[in-house]
């Protein structure tokens, strides 16, 4: 074996380790996220004062609501100028501002659902990762109706929080749960193939799989709560 073989091989071995440290560090900080909006959202549930405060004063759920989008699209727009640390910082506000408009979920839902429905979103999380993870397929073309089919679920959510038809919810939530799982396997591949082409862990690289890492949190996050819907069982 020649000197260009021996360097070539070496070259493939350190990317591949590159490549499984850094997705490694996607799903280890989504954990993470995940965690921290859950006890936000269990802790905010048990407090009488900072749940009337969020969901009795309309102006300060409509504040979190612009927050959380603000913090997605600075993060997007500003990442390559933040620090590591800053983008670090940043995705955990983010989680913990969407555990305190989550804690409703505890109220209305049982526990026992809550839990059989994370279950499920993890297990269907983590097929569908594995398949944009491993498929030779590209999913481009997916991701792409995946994101069309989106902007139509926003639309039919918001008009029918005016007609407020059983079917019609049953039906976009139905939907959604698709579409976030084919996103979720496109945003898989994609972040795979963004974190090949990289040939060292350094500030940059941790913030592209910070940012991997943000998107899957978003696709398992919708999952659950379109999930919560078929599987969410009242308190009462």
């Amino acid at each position: 074996m020649n000197n260009l073989d021996f360097n070539s091989i070496e070259s493939t071995r350190y990317s591949d380790s590159v490549v499984a440290t850094l997705m490694r560090n996607v799903y280890i900080w989504m954990t993470l996220a995940l965690v921290i909006t859950g006890l936000t959202a269990m802790v905010t549930a048990k407090s009488e004062a900072l749940m009337t405060f969020i969901f009795t004063n309309n102006w300060a759920l409509i504040a979190l609501m612009i927050l959380q989008l603000g913090l997605v699209f600075y993060f997007s727009a500003r990442l390559n100028r933040m620090s590591f640390s800053t983008a670090t910082a940043v995705f955990i506000l983010y989680s913990a501002i969407t555990g305190l408009t989550f804690s409703s979920i505890f109220v209305v839902f049982s526990m026992s659902s809550i839990a059989t429905t994370f279950f499920i979103t993890a297990g269907m999380f983590a097929a569908m990762a594995l398949v944009g993870s491993f498929t030779k397929k590209d999913l481009s073309g997916m991701g792409k109706f995946a994101l069309m089919a989106l902007i139509g679920l926003i639309i039919a959510g918001i008009v029918n929080m005016f007609l407020r038809n059983a079917m019609m919810d049953f039906i976009v939530s139905g939907i959604g749960v698709l579409v976030f799982a084919g996103l979720t396997a496109y945003d898989s591949q994609k972040i795979r193939q963004m974190l090949q082409m990289q040939s060292e862990i350094n500030e940059s690289t941790q913030k592209l799989a910070l940012f991997g890492s943000l998107s899957l949190y978003l696709d398992f996050i919708n999952i659950f709560l379109y999930l919560l819907r078929f599987f969410g069982s009242s308190r009462d």
